[in-house]
């Protein structure tokens, strides 16, 4: 290469790096757009949509709070993913766009690593295992052995095949050696109402949910599938302590950019965001609806994913789950 190449690719390498950083400093200089993956009203918007609002005093600029629900998550995560990589199109991820898409469906319209820049996991919500008040055991040994006792006659709520209390029924079958009888619903309200009304027995449902129903003893809580005890429920065991050491299963909600975007508008919105989630109020409303304040760095944030792709994709290669 001679001295004239090697010029001009150090110049060009100097602009490019000098219009990121002058992007940067002028940036935010318009409305962001966060796309949320589901309808409204459901768990996401109950962590996302305050959240947004916060980040956007933080920045200065309003956040346009875009629900995009349907397609199983795909329609907003092939929106983000073709989206120019700008710094003001975001993706509200969580597992049924980044753990659970490439497991479960044979095509999907994007890749969920390749096609996007993870920036942080707002929180992560533990699943609690709640019983019809009329279900007999109370705890989860006295579920095992009961179940161990009526083999397959256990009716066990879930909000669809493949949704994340599907999964988790099969790896505490599993685990606990024994069968139950897996009823599918089309959503987790449908599978709540079915709970409550003594259709089926069991249900592993979004902690921040089914709180006020456990509260007003219209649902009993059996155990907790979160790594240690909720303060919400501080006397409600996990299931990990109840003797299933490992057993963990949760849901999350956290933010992502196309791939492509410029790393330091990445780091801008991680440190813009991390100290939103950690200011006293976030803390305060995260712990109020049983969900767990995380704000980690995209590079732990994108491990965590790829953890979590390699624990269910056992389960659910295993026992040849696909999604409705």
């Amino acid at each position: 290469m001679t001295w004239t190449h090697t010029l001009a690719a150090a110049l060009i390498a100097a602009l490019n790096i000098t219009g990121a950083l002058a992007q940067t400093g002028a940036y935010p200089n318009k409305p962001m757009r966060w796309v949320v993956p589901y309808v409204p009203g459901g768990g996401a918007d109950v962590i996302a949509r305050p959240l947004s609002i916060k980040v956007g005093e933080a920045f200065g600029q309003q956040i346009i709070y875009d629900n995009r629900g349907g397609g199983g998550g795909f329609i907003a995560a092939e929106m983000v993913a073709k989206a120019t990589p700008d710094g003001y199109t975001f993706l509200v991820g969580a597992g049924a766009t980044h753990i659970f898409s490439t497991l479960l469906y044979d095509k999907i319209p994007f890749d969920p690593v390749k096609d996007f820049a993870p920036i942080t996991k707002f929180a992560t919500i533990p699943a609690v295992l709640v019983a019809y008040p009329g279900f007999p055991p109370r705890a989860i040994q006295e579920l095992v052995a009961y179940a161990r006792a009526n083999p397959g006659k256990i009716n066990w709520a879930s909000s669809g095949n493949g949704a994340g209390g599907h999964l988790a029924m099969v790896m505490f079958a599993q685990m606990a050696g024994i069968k139950v009888v897996h009823v599918p619903y089309k959503g987790a309200g449908p599978a709540t109402t079915a709970t409550l009304a003594g259709e089926t027995a069991l249900l592993f449902t979004n902690t921040g949910v089914a709180l006020s129903q456990i509260k007003s003893g219209k649902l009993r809580a059996i155990g907790f599938a979160g790594t240690k005890r909720l303060p919400l429920l501080p006397d409600l065991p996990t299931i990990e302590e109840s003797g299933f050491p490992g057993f963990e299963s949760s849901t999350f909600y956290g933010l992502l950019a196309p791939a492509g975007t410029p790393a330091a508008i990445i780091k801008l919105q991680h440190d813009t965001i991390a100290k939103v989630i950690n200011s006293p109020e976030t803390l305060a409303r995260f712990a109020s609806d049983g969900s767990i304040a995380v704000a980690n760095t995209p590079e732990q944030f994108a491990e965590e994913n790829r953890l979590e792709v390699a624990k269910w994709a056992k389960i659910i290669r295993e026992n040849n789950i696909r999604a409705d």
